[in-house]
């Protein structure tokens, strides 16, 4: 077989695979109708925000919020809560977190935490990370909040800041099904050498029929969580299944990108949640194991889409605001209508193919 033949077969198979994947997250995607009242489409919150970092927590809930969560709170420390109200009256922001260097009393934290501890009682799914920082009581905080939304079965996404809470705290989330983590490369690599994971190469594989091992590695480690490895293509394991997202992204990589797909998952987990509890009727076929790589999956994809479309716009100029403004178009041309014809959903550039 010449290597051109076998490379359009690869591409047709796996443009067959993305088209079904597609196909199946459509059913975890709650309908609008006139019955549903405020908070069924998804009631999130972010859990990060510090005095140096505003913008990641912004962008993550902001995504969630564009996705189509109905309601989109963000739990920070106070002095970023005063910026983040600035950036859009569409997000509820609570000063809920506490700053070692801007703390008073443990009365004082104990009455935010109570409050934090409330909030999270009213909530679907939480992202922990986005601009948290690396200080000590932030980081108390925010394994405390992770605690309780595992208590209340909350879907649980940890990003950033979030992932270097768990390096330091490797029980955190062991064992927690309901749980996904969405590291890059250096992140990756860090967690691997944390759990004691022996990585087979410090390079992402860039096929289906080329790696995902050292990511089924770590979701061992971690006895089941969900581990989205981001990268040229995006891998997805819990340990026993894995599958790859290989639609194309875009070329820039400016900071700040994972926090659409913190927003997207943590929306998609509240819809999971929705199918989960019957919110509309549907045939209740989906497993809970499925239903986590729909999540996953959807959320890459959407993701991917929407670094796409920026980049197409804005190329090197791309910023990590563009991304979320793509999201309800990409919305719409991944999960209602027709889907695209299976060349488009190629991850790889038609010219890189010739």
């Amino acid at each position: 077989m010449s290597s051109t033949a076998s490379a359009s077969e690869n591409t047709q198979e796996m443009s067959t695979s993305t088209r079904s994947l597609l196909t199946r997250v459509r059913q975890i995607i709650p309908p609008l109708a006139e019955w549903m009242h405020k908070g069924q489409q998804g009631r999130i919150a972010v859990i990060g925000g510090s005095e140096d970092y505003t913008g990641a927590p912004f962008f993550a809930c902001n995504a969630a919020a564009l996705l189509g969560a109905d309601m989109a709170h963000v739990i920070c420390e106070p002095l970023a809560a005063q910026v983040i109200k600035t950036y859009s009256p569409n997000l509820m922001v609570h000063p809920y977190m506490r700053a070692s260097n801007h703390t008073s009393s443990n009365d004082d934290v104990a009455s935010a935490q109570a409050k934090l501890d409330s909030l999270l009682e009213r909530v679907h799914s939480i992202v922990v990370g986005p601009g948290l920082g690396r200080d000590d009581l932030m980081l108390e905080t925010a394994g405390k909040a992770i605690e309780k939304a595992k208590s209340l079965g909350l879907g649980v996404v940890l990003d950033a800041d979030g992932l270097f809470l768990l390096q330091h705290k490797k029980e955190l989330l062991k064992g927690y099904r309901k749980a996904v983590i969405t590291p890059n490369k250096m992140e990756f690599m860090r967690l691997c050498k944390s759990f004691g994971v022996e990585m087979t190469s410090d390079q992402p594989s860039e096929t289906q029929r080329d790696g995902g091992e050292d990511c089924k590695r770590l979701a061992q480690a971690l006895d089941g969580v969900t581990v989205v490895q981001k990268g040229r293509v995006d891998w997805i394991s819990n340990g026993k299944r894995t599958i790859c997202c290989e639609m194309q992204g875009g070329l820039k990589r400016s900071g700040g990108q994972g926090d659409t797909l913190s927003g997207s998952l943590v929306t998609m987990l509240a819809w999971k949640r929705a199918y989960q509890e019957g919110l509309w009727k549907h045939d209740n076929k989906l497993e809970e194991e499925e239903l986590m790589f729909l999540t996953a999956y959807g959320a890459c994809a959407i993701t991917r889409l929407c670094s796409r479309k920026a980049y197409e716009k804005k190329g090197r100029a791309l910023q990590a605001s563009d991304l979320p403004l793509e999201l309800p178009e990409a919305f719409k041309t991944l999960y209602e209508g027709e889907l695209p014809e299976e060349d488009w959903l190629n991850q790889r550039d038609p010219k890189e193919q010739k």
